[in-house]
């Protein structure tokens, strides 16, 4: 597509000359004031404008508060007779991308208009990443309906707005690691980086290193100087997991940066201080370990300025059946192939499984069952012994753990299923509901809420 450029000039030999002079390369279009051209830029996009800085009316400066205020904002190039600093200086602070004299020199006038298309076409990639990485991490693209995954967000909306460091807490793969970017999103942060250091994954004097950064001559090997991570996340947020896994020294760094807001290279005597928020995460107790003497006491405190839980997805049941659909969508396109369905029975067998790896597990289950599909429909006979032999039981009881030698048939609906179940195991158990509970594993609470959910079965024992 060909760029657009607008020249905007109270002189008509100059617009017409450069009109003329541009015309190959440029769909241009010109203007005779300022008012011509706000008329021009309403009507259609421009992706340069040339302008004038001295005019009748209103002057050129005007034009670049115009270009500003658009939703496709086009670069500025200002022009003027009057050349000076003082000139040059304001338009640059109003928002030009550059200044040029008169009587313009084409070939010059050419090169700032491709350099003003190739810095606005970085704009707008890192514009569109923006709103990419805003719909990937926004807090209602996290994926689920239970209660404990609402109260997190419900939490994480509450302190994404403030300066507080955050400590997430949770098993591995419940998702510790989104929810930080989430935090990070909704806050004030979220034009800025976003480091993630993985801490378990380092050794210790290469963890001090990388957090820190190191002088010249500090070590062996450190040939220059070498900012860290923490410098890397200016402004932003810089996300520590597996903090439990960090040596004893580099807590003493850790707390020093909590308490003071700087940090020292290493082999460096010299504190930077940093705008840097920090959110941690962890798979252990770190209180446990603060007991053990393994993790520093004030450094557990400074950490835990607010704790945010995440939920093992055992404990989320009712949310498998969204993540599957989310994760087979996303699988489904990037193989291009039809979404698979998941049967009911299967359905209600992987609700039941207890996902010892969460929501990584899962995931990494619909990628291997998009991939290594033999039909369109995915049913309880396709998933592998793992699955049935932990999920035969009820499907009306996810995440409980005990067994039933009730069978379900893959040919009803979950609602059916578990009418005939019920139904089966109070006519076996002579209308005992104890009984009929243990039969299918699932508490008497449970199966009282049943019976009350569907009043026409015929039982007995009150």
């Amino acid at each position: 597509m060909v760029p657009s450029v607008l020249i905007v000039d109270d002189e008509k030999h100059t617009r017409e000359g450069l009109q003329q002079a541009l015309g190959e390369n440029y769909d241009v279009s010109v203007a005779g004031n300022a008012d011509e051209a706000f008329n021009l830029m309403d009507a259609q996009p421009f992706d340069v404008i040339v302008t004038d800085l001295r005019m009748p009316g209103k002057s050129g400066l005007k034009i670049i508060d115009k270009a500003l205020s658009l939703a496709h904002r086009p670069a500025v190039l200002m022009m003027t007779a009057y050349g000076n600093i003082e000139t040059a200086v304001e338009a640059m602070k109003r928002g030009a991308v550059d200044f040029l004299t008169k009587p313009v020199n084409i070939e010059r006038l050419e090169v700032l208009i491709q350099r003003a298309l190739k810095t606005r076409t970085l704009e707008v990639e890192v514009q569109q990443l923006h709103e990419r990485l805003d719909d990937k991490f926004k807090l209602e693209g996290i994926v689920g309906t239970s209660q404990k995954l609402h109260d997190v967000i419900d939490k994480v909306k509450l302190v994404a707005p403030s300066r507080a460091t955050i400590l997430v807490e949770g098993e591995s793969g419940t998702g510790k690691e989104l929810i930080a970017q989430a935090i990070h999103q909704a806050s004030s942060r979220a034009r800025a980086p976003f480091v993630a250091v993985h801490c378990a994954a380092l050794s210790e004097n290469l963890l001090e290193s990388e957090l820190f950064g190191h002088e010249r001559g500090s070590f062996t090997g450190a040939t220059e100087r070498r900012i860290g991570r923490f410098e890397s996340a200016i402004g932003g947020t810089l996300f520590l997991d597996e903090i439990g896994e960090i040596s004893p020294s580099t807590q003493v760094k850790l707390l020093r940066f909590l308490e003071t807001k700087s940090i020292e290279r290493v082999g460096g005597s010299k504190p930077i201080e940093l705008d840097v928020r920090l959110v941690a995460a962890t798979n252990r107790n770190l209180e446990q370990l603060v007991r053990e003497g393994k993790f520093r006491e004030d450094l557990f405190f400074r950490l835990n300025v607010v704790r945010i839980t995440m939920p093992p997805l055992r404990d989320r049941p009712e949310d498998v059946p969204l993540l599957l659909a989310h994760f087979i969508r996303i699988f489904s396109e990037e193989n291009s192939v039809p979404p698979l369905t998941v049967e009911p029975g299967a359905l209600r067998t992987l609700q039941a499984y207890p996902w010892p790896g969460n929501i990584r597990e899962l995931r990494n289950f619909c990628e291997n069952a998009v991939v290594l599909r033999r039909g369109g429909s995915l049913t309880e006979y396709d998933l592998e012994p793992k699955f049935r032999g932990e999920a035969a039981r009820m499907g009306s009881a996810p995440g409980t753990t005990s067994g039933t030698t009730l069978p379900a048939s893959a040919s009803l609906s979950v609602e059916e299923n578990e009418k005939r179940l019920l139904r089966e195991a109070l006519l076996k158990a002579r209308g005992n509901r104890t009984k009929a509970a243990e039969l299918m594993g699932v508490s008497r609470r449970t199966l009282h809420r049943k019976i009350a959910q569907w009043p026409g079965l015929d039982v007995t024992d009150k």
